[in-house]
């Protein structure tokens, strides 16, 4: 299994770059998946949902299904963040693994860096950025792509997890 990441400043891409890779290895027939780091509280259910209900009751777990997909909640309550590690596990067997976010994990990134942001490219302090997608010049030691060059950054990817 491929683990890459797409790091960079809130409002820079990432997510936008994201969507634009899926169907570039998806088409190459690799099965994708995608664990997205959030800094700030989420919900995915809404109050008076059955399942919200289960959630604010107590339960630990609610998994809700339906003949399309399927999607298991689980409440921290007080327990630690699981590690990226932990969480690659809770994943079905794929091909790839894109992680947006996770600045810091020690896995092989490309870094989304846009001007308009004015935060610094991480790429200087970061030891694991290997690759920069931009919509400016930039004077990299990596590979630098344009922010809309998926077709590009997908073959990087591809190409730096064959090298290994």
């Amino acid at each position: 299994m491929i683990v890459f990441g797409i790091a960079g400043w809130s409002g820079s891409g990432k997510t936008t770059l994201i969507e634009k890779l899926i169907p570039q290895f998806t088409g190459r027939g690799l099965k994708v998946s995608v664990i997205k780091h959030a800094h700030h509280g989420f919900d995915l259910d809404r109050p008076g949902k059955d399942s919200f209900r289960h959630r604010e009751a107590g339960a630990t777990q609610v998994l809700m299904l339906s003949g399309q997909r399927w999607v298991l909640m689980h409440e921290l309550r007080g327990e630690p963040e699981p590690s990226l590690e932990m969480q690659l596990e809770l994943l079905a067997p794929c091909d790839l693994v894109l992680i947006e976010g996770f600045k810091a994990a020690s896995v092989p990134k490309v870094e989304v860096h846009r001007a308009a942001n004015g935060k610094p490219p991480l790429w200087p302090e970061n030891p694991h950025v290997v690759a920069v997608a931009t919509d400016v010049e930039v004077d990299s030691p990596f590979p630098v792509f344009g922010l809309d060059d998926a077709e590009g950054i997908a073959q990087f990817i591809l190409n730096y997890e064959n090298r290994s």
